[in-house]
């Protein structure tokens, strides 16, 4: 298998574990008698872990190389899937999504470190369109799996273990291929680089503007993975078992928008009006879902055709920082940029989770395509505040 393929892997990885357990809510809150909020903050500690520690992950690749994190951070979501199986209680499943946490923050700074030094300028478009894909598949493959385990065995902790041994499958496969995935630290003694690990990009406007973008969009997407379903099976009459379907679909559809978002990118100048129109278009069909009245066979569709959108705006989203990255700051600049989505997605569990538990069931929609919508104005404002060789002015 070829880099970007391997990259893919470990990426859809990733995301196959972020999703392995908001489908299995249902189970464990009826068997550990937890309530929304509770399974709630079960992601804010995962994501608010992985957000402080993708940050010095980032730092961690510039200074040793991607391919070694990588093999740490699988092998940390394996144990963690391992240990949530096995968690008798609400503390222990806290613990193990703090080492999911861990794991799950080095995917980001590694994998564009690796597509960026080893994928040639022509090919990052497709590389970028891949590397999204390969996440909304693990995406959409983990409701699946996970609920098809539970309702075969009955128990939500098989479901787990196996995505345990799923992931420990995929740690030997990198292992095996790690020849295409070598990929050395960068010199940070290049005249144009960012010398002796210096913080001058943080002083970039263009690096938090991306940041707070990430920020918004983890924000409508933890809505959309973890309750925003539930919500629409209440508002629209969706049966129990049809509420994962309608996640899938749009993870599904989402990796089809990003197919054409990636050969839309031919032309990097596209990169703004491309995730403006995705994330316009998303945020109408969540006005759709929350204000209309539709058939409950009507909103898997919808999931589906807002996921397009979503997708479409994927690699132009990751192409906007790229152009906001100097020259051997890869690891850090993603690090930071990242982070934005584990903030985003730890704010989203607690404010989705609180609106759940109060029925809010409407507001959960509006919120939701308000955070889209608003993607549109930041995604014009990342571009407008990149600059070429903006690092020599911010140090």
């Amino acid at each position: 298998m070829n880099t970007i393929g391997l990259v893919g892997l470990a990426h859809g990885t990733s995301h196959f574990f972020q999703l392995a357990l908001p489908p299995l809510f249902p189970w464990i809150g009826a068997g550990l008698a937890l309530n929304h909020t509770q399974l709630g903050v079960l992601l804010t500690v995962f994501y608010v872990v992985s957000c402080a520690g993708q940050a010095l992950a980032g730092f961690v690749v510039d200074r040793v190389g991607a391919r070694l994190v990588l093999f740490g951070g699988v092998a940390c979501i394996a144990l963690a899937a391992l240990g949530l199986a096995i968690s008798p209680n609400y503390s222990t499943l806290l613990l193990f999504m703090m080492l999911g946490g861990i794991g799950n923050c080095v995917f980001h700074p590694v994998d564009f470190s690796i597509m960026n030094q080893r994928v040639s300028t022509a090919r990052l478009g497709q590389a970028y369109a891949v590397h999204g894909i390969s996440g909304n598949l693990g995406w959409t493959l983990a409701p699946v799996f996970v609920v098809g385990l539970t309702q075969a065995s009955g128990s939500w902790r098989v479901a787990m273990a196996g995505t345990a041994v799923l992931i420990a499958v995929v740690l030997v496969m990198l292992y095996l291929g790690r020849p295409s995935i070598a990929c050395a630290a960068p010199r940070l003694d290049r005249p144009h680089g960012d010398p002796h690990g210096s913080l001058g990009f943080l002083r970039l406007p263009a690096v938090w503007y991306c940041f707070g973008f990430f920020l918004v969009f983890a924000f409508a997407l933890g809505g959309i993975q973890s309750f925003a379903p539930a919500a629409a099976g209440q508002l629209h009459g969706v049966a129990a078992a049809q509420v994962a379907i309608c996640l899938s679909s749009y993870m599904a559809a989402s990796a089809v928008g990003m197919v054409l978002g990636g050969q839309l990118l031919r032309d990097p100048q596209r990169s703004a009006r491309i995730a403006a129109i995705g994330f316009g278009f998303a945020a109408v069909l969540a006005l759709m879902i929350g204000l209309g009245s539709w058939p409950g066979w009507m909103i898997p569709v919808l999931f589906a055709t807002m996921g397009v959108g979503a997708g479409l705006a994927g690699p132009a989203r990751d192409l906007l920082v790229k152009q906001a990255t100097p020259e051997g700051a890869t690891g850090r600049v993603y690090g930071i940029v990242y982070s934005g989505l584990d903030v985003g997605m730890a704010l989203a569990a607690l404010v989705f989770g609180t609106m759940m538990d109060g029925g809010q069931y409407r507001l959960v929609w509006l919120l939701v395509a308000l955070a889209q919508a608003s993607l549109v104005i930041t995604a014009f404002s990342v571009k407008r505040r990149w600059r070429p060789g903006s690092l020599a002015a911010a140090r």
